[in-house]
């Protein structure tokens, strides 16, 4: 057990500045040590204990780097993991873990020959939202949940040129960027499901990748599961929307942690994740003969606790939580709803 860990981030673009590094460096036990720039130093700039390394080789080669954290576009996952893996380093990868999940086999095989931690950044849940749908579902407070639904709106009707995730590159969409979050999310509120019937298409003009997906995941108890998102959608619909036998839970809004990171913002400033009152969710039950309406407050989001979970699985002395074989699962999900869009049928999940 080391009391820190010296931590190496590949890649200082949108993911790895604005979700890794500032929740990185207030984590106590880990020190953000070195980033790959290739051309520039704003990672300095940010951060002035860092260095610079213009290659990937300068984190694999340094003997006191523990964890090296992938956040390059989806499409470099791969190699990137496998080399660190390859080189001793316990890995983290940001979402999507792969782009295929023989890919993803590979990781996981290679990680359990050398004894290595891998893990995937599924931050989201480690969102307040999902925290409380959680809780929710776990406290059965909604009796049999018969239907539920996942929305992610957003109103980003002009790409920008040049935009990998709106290329046709391996792993680009938000099928793979966006999707990826509610498959993880319904994987560990509902486990595996029995059918995907997926609908993952092309909205905006300019873009070679999809930026829509409607997606329902059918269950053997009759549970019905959808998945949405859009990027023309002026009015967001609700964020969550649950239906039991017993009532209904229903959220708006989306965790404030991404706004407050692109905001400048820390886990470590006061208040952190919490959600705004007007955002709460609404929860409608019959419990006991007796009708109850009313809020529930947010549970805070905590980024940081997924990093202070990797920390402490790579010390021995946690389970890790983002286990790659949850991750893989996913992955084996957005395949086989990419295979049921282009087919336009139902599928068969068989992981």
């Amino acid at each position: 057990m080391k009391d820190t860990l010296n931590v190496g981030l590949i890649g200082y673009g949108f993911a790895g500045k604005t979700f890794h590094a500032p929740v990185i460096t207030c984590v106590p036990g880990l020190k953000l040590a070195k980033v790959v720039e290739r051309r520039t130093d704003r990672a300095k700039q940010d951060y002035p204990q860092v260095e610079i390394v213009r290659d990937v080789n300068g984190l694999y080669a340094d003997p006191q780097l523990d964890i090296v954290v992938v956040t390059t576009p989806s499409t470099d996952h791969f190699t990137f993991a496998r080399d660190a893996l390859l080189a001793g380093k316990h890995v983290i990868v940001e979402k999507p873990f792969t782009v295929t999940s023989a890919e993803a086999d590979e990781l996981i095989a290679l990680a359990k020959a050398r004894g290595l931690v891998l893990s995937v950044f599924h931050n989201r849940r480690w969102d307040g939202d999902f925290q409380t749908v959680r809780e929710i579902v776990r406290g059965g407070k909604l009796g049999r949940i018969v239907s539920a639904e996942f929305r992610w709106d957003r109103y980003n009707p002009y790409p920008a040129p040049g935009r990998w995730r709106d290329s046709a590159a391996p792993g680009a969409g938000v099928w793979y960027d966006l999707g990826v979050h509610f498959l993880d999310q319904a994987l560990q509120l509902f486990g595996t499901p029995k059918t995907i019937r997926a609908d993952i298409r092309t909205q905006r003009e300019g873009v070679a990748a999809d930026d829509a997906f409607d997606v329902t995941l059918g269950y053997e108890n009759g549970l019905s599961v959808r998945l949405y998102s859009s990027l023309i959608v002026r009015t967001p619909g609700p964020r969550y929307r649950l239906n039991g036998t017993n009532g209904s839970f229903v959220k708006y809004g989306e965790d404030p942690q991404e706004n407050a990171l692109k905001a400048g913002g820390k886990p470590s400033d006061p208040g952190w994740g919490r959600d705004p009152e007007a955002n709460w969710g609404t929860l409608d039950i019959m419990q006991d003969g007796l009708r109850f309406t009313g809020k529930v407050e947010t549970l805070p989001g905590a980024y940081q606790n997924y990093f202070a979970n990797v920390r402490d699985a790579v010390n021995g002395a946690g389970e890790l939580a983002v286990k790659p074989e949850e991750a893989r699962a996913a992955i084996r999900l957005i395949e086989l709803g990419l295979q049921s869009s282009r087919e336009g049928r139902t599928i068969e999940v068989s992981l």
